[in-house]
């Protein structure tokens, strides 16, 4: 955020003369086209591949598009391409839609992609890169302008949901492109559904339809999308009129909502995990001590028995039920129940004080020892609250907790720096296991397109194994269940500490309805009048 910031100060208003042009002439020949929305958590850039991050992406959605679409439930429909197949084992062709223009004019052509495929790697300083999701291709050839083939370095089934995570940008906005050229607006060309009018970092994005859309226009000639991490202003902003629509709605004002008059709400189940990061990276890690503050010469978090006891040491249900309020569901892995991945039989940690503290007695710590716990307070449901729940239990097993809450942001830059020795973060994946598994669970190789968010160290020979077995594999129900096995691998050596899906919530006033989304996305393009 401070890269963002040093180029756009909190307040900085950008503004583009013919888009601001286009939604000032509509608002005049369409009253009440407006759209006015919050959500809980702003994105860390403009910049459709600098951050794998749900908040950037759902921005993304606005101004850009994919080759590969998803609706509502998380499965692939057409987008940039009409179709895609296998020519053979190892090449894709992908036949792109005609008639598609840039919000500059300029129509998109298979040399975009090429052009957004070179990029996507190589953009400087990305916390989250998505070159994960382009590694597979080892070479493109664009037969005709939209016509375009993807060699792979051997059988990978998966490129379509991978591609279904790229932007697509136009090559006029240069190779020299930066994240700051989006932030400042400049290289916001894409070919969504609306057009950029202006971005003021940490408040609002403020948008324009797109008249010359391929797809459906959206119901909305301009929208107003508002960020508010404070639930409680969120809620009033609904409850006032301020806005029309909010996201990520607390459990605890559930109740009110409900019983007041005019307010609708949009639910799902959600594809987003909450879960802890453990520090394996380091030798000794920066926030442990003793349990009397004294130096340790050695990582706890190391050994397996220590993972162990810190994930029965918490009580996930209670979690649910009482922070969560039953807005979520206790789980052991990554994947919600009823998704490709999913493992019945894979249950979450039952709690077990007694045993967690025999665990930490066998390690060599009978005593237990301190451990700094941080997580962000503006960024998922009751997120500060969880934290500091889980503190509370360690404490009950001997583990001596400091809790600390920090804006998204803040976190965000300490993840990528692993500065930390557990942190409660979350990960939605794309309705398939290979994005959580190749994002957290592998070690991180860069030139692979593996652990690309895993900066705390975790390294498991079996689940790389079993991983690059499963991205090789093309029989849909054998490549399950490889990542299933790549997935129990990891959660019975506590890679990381599970806690819960989310459920996503949204509420509406003025008769308006929202289809929900798995991805747990809140895009105008999906706010409908009642019919």
């Amino acid at each position: 955020m401070a890269r963002i910031n040093a180029r756009l100060s909190r307040r900085a208003v950008l503004a583009l003369p013919a888009a601001a042009a286009l939604i000032a002439g509509g608002t005049a020949r369409a009253q009440g086209t407006m759209l006015n929305l919050a959500v809980a958590a702003p994105p860390t850039s403009l910049d459709p591949h600098y951050h794998t991050l749900s908040p950037n992406n759902m921005m993304a959605e606005h101004f850009f598009d994919q080759l590969v679409g998803r609706d509502a439930k998380a499965q692939l429909r057409p987008g940039l391409a009409e179709s895609w197949r296998l020519v053979d084992d190892t090449t894709w062709e992908f036949r792109l839609r005609r008639g598609v223009k840039f919000s500059n004019g300029e129509p998109f052509t298979a040399e975009d992609v090429v052009f957004t495929l070179r990029r996507v790697p190589n953009v400087v300083n990305s916390p989250g890169s998505f070159g994960i999701y382009t590694r597979a291709i080892i070479a493109s050839e664009i037969i005709d302008p939209h016509t375009i083939r993807f060699k792979t370095a051997g059988i990978y089934p998966l490129l379509p949901q991978d591609l279904s995570q790229v932007n697509i940008i136009s090559k006029s906005v240069g190779d020299g492109v930066t994240t700051g050229d989006f932030n400042n607006g400049r290289a916001v060309i894409g070919t969504g559904p609306f057009r950029l009018v202006s971005f003021t970092p940490d408040d609002r994005v403020v948008m324009a339809r797109n008249e010359d859309y391929w797809g459906e226009k959206p119901e909305w000639t301009g929208v107003t999308y508002r960020f508010i991490p404070n639930d409680g202003v969120r809620v009033a902003a609904l409850l006032s009129g301020d806005v029309q629509m909010i996201d990520v709605v607390p459990p605890s004002d559930m109740p009110r909502l409900r019983s007041t008059p005019g307010i609708a709400f949009a639910e799902i189940p959600s594809l987003r995990s909450i879960y802890i990061k453990l520090d394996t990276a380091h030798d000794v890690s920066p926030y442990i001590t003793g349990p009397n503050g004294e130096k340790l010469d050695r990582n706890p978090l190391r050994d397996l028995r220590v993972r162990q006891a810190l994930s029965i040491g918490i009580n996930r249900q209670a979690i649910v039920d009482r922070v969560m309020q039953g807005a979520a569901t206790a789980s052991g892995q990554m994947m919600p129940p009823g998704a490709n991945g999913h493992i019945p039989d894979l249950a979450p940690p039952a709690l077990d004080v007694e045993r967690a503290k025999a665990l930490l007695a066998e390690a060599g710590y009978p005593n237990g020892f301190s451990i700094g716990l941080i997580g962000p307070n503006n960024r998922y449901v009751n997120d500060a609250q969880i934290i500091q729940a889980v503190g509370q239990m360690w404490q009950r097993i001997g583990v001596r907790t400091r809790v600390e809450a920090m804006p998204f942001s803040v976190l965000a830059q300490r993840q990528a720096r692993n500065d930390m020795s557990a942190m409660l973060i979350g990960w939605a994946t794309s309705g398939e296991p290979s994005s959580a598994l190749r994002g957290n669970l592998t070690t991180r190789i860069p030139e692979k397109g593996f652990g690309t968010v895993n900066f705390s160290g975790y390294s498991n020979a079996r689940v790389d194994a079993l991983v690059e077995e499963g991205l090789r594999t093309a029989d849909d129900e054998k490549r399950e269940e490889v990542f299933k096995q790549a997935m129990r691998a990891g959660m019975e050596d506590v890679a990381l500490i599970t806690l819960h899906m989310q459920k996503n919530i949204w509420a509406l006033r003025g008769g308006l309805a929202y289809e929900a989304r798995a991805d747990e996305y809140t895009v105008a393009t999906g706010v409908r009048r009642g019919r």
